[in-house]
This record gives structure tokens, C-alpha cells and sequence, in this order.
């Protein structure tokens, strides 16, 4: 099969992550670029973090999502550097996490907070109130926190800076 870049870059568009079904992979900022050789296809993707069991199960979509594209020698390479932070998500990927209803990263790279002492304000996603509060520093996955709104009672997780 003649390797087609177009298309290829078309393909790994649609390959969405495990945790947050309307993020692709692209969204997330974690998909690097590919390179080829031949008819072989190295994926490159950055963890968001070391150990995140997400990228097991991204690896395995995206050669899924190759092969039914017709691609069939794929290899996912995970790749350290650069490192990700929550600054790759892209503009696109903020709005689809507010849809989804988690608050995307309100600051930019780390959460500076614990540093300052300062209480983060976190709008919630649902009602974009600001009288938000912290329940817990893990929410549904190690990446989010949970918060709730005070003036909705809506709980919801938080993207959190990295």
C-alpha cells in the first residue's frame, strides 16, 4: 500500500482517548507526528504522564484505527520529549472538555496555588459559576480533581494543570 500522509494524518484525527471519549488524541495534544519507512508507520505520542494506563489502550486504537484504514505495519512509540502539559490541549479540546462537562486547566503548565496558598477558582462547566469548591485532589482519574458548585450543587471534575 502506497503511503498516503494525507490521509494518514486524516486516520490518527479520529482516534479519541479512553478516558475522555470526546478528545482525540490530537485535542489532547498528545499525538507527536508520525514518520515512515517504507510502508512502516512509527506513531509518536506523548504520555501525559509517566504510567497513565491510558496510553496502553491509545496505542491499541490507534493501530486499530490504521489497520481498518489499510495500514497494517504500525508501530506507537511512546516518546518523553517534549514533555506533555496541559498547555498542548488545544483551543478545541478546552471547549469539548466544558461540553463534556469537566473544567478544563484554567491556569497555564502547573498549578502555582499550592505555592501561594491560594484557593484556585474553578468555574463550573455547567452553570459557569464561579462559588466553586474543592471536594477531593483525585477525581474520576488521577488527572482530574473533584470539585462541586455551590450555586447549582452540580459536582464535576476538574482538568488539573501539569
Amino acid at each position: 500500500m502506497v503511503v498516503d500522509k494525507l490521509h494518514i494524518e486524516n486516520v490518527l484525527k479520529s482516534v479519541t482517548d479512553p478516558e475522555i471519549p470526546v478528545l482525540t488524541i490530537q485535542d489532547l495534544g498528545i499525538y507527536q507526528g508520525f514518520e515512515t519507512e517504507g510502508e512502516k508507520i512509527t506513531v509518536l505520542i506523548t504520555p501525559t504522564y509517566t504510567g497513565c494506563p491510558a496510553m496502553d489502550m491509545i496505542s491499541v486504537n490507534v493501530k486499530s484505527a490504521m489497520e481498518e484504514a489499510g495500514y497494517n505495519d504500525v508501530e506507537v512509540k511512546l516518546i518523553l520529549s517534549p514533555v506533555w502539559t496541559t498547555d498542548m490541549i488545544s483551543e478545541d479540546g478546552h471547549r469539548k472538555l466544558k461540553e463534556y462537562g469537566i473544567a478544563p486547566p484554567v491556569e497555564k503548565t502547573s498549578d502555582k496555588s499550592y505555592l501561594s496558598g491560594e484557593e484556585k477558582i474553578v468555574p463550573c462547566p455547567q452553570c459557569e459559576s464561579k462559588n466553586t469548591q474543592l471536594v477531593s485532589q483525585f477525581g474520576s482519574t488521577a488527572c482530574k480533581a473533584l470539585y462541586k458548585c455551590i450555586d447549582c450543587l452540580e459536582p464535576f471534575d476538574y482538568f488539573k494543570c501539569y
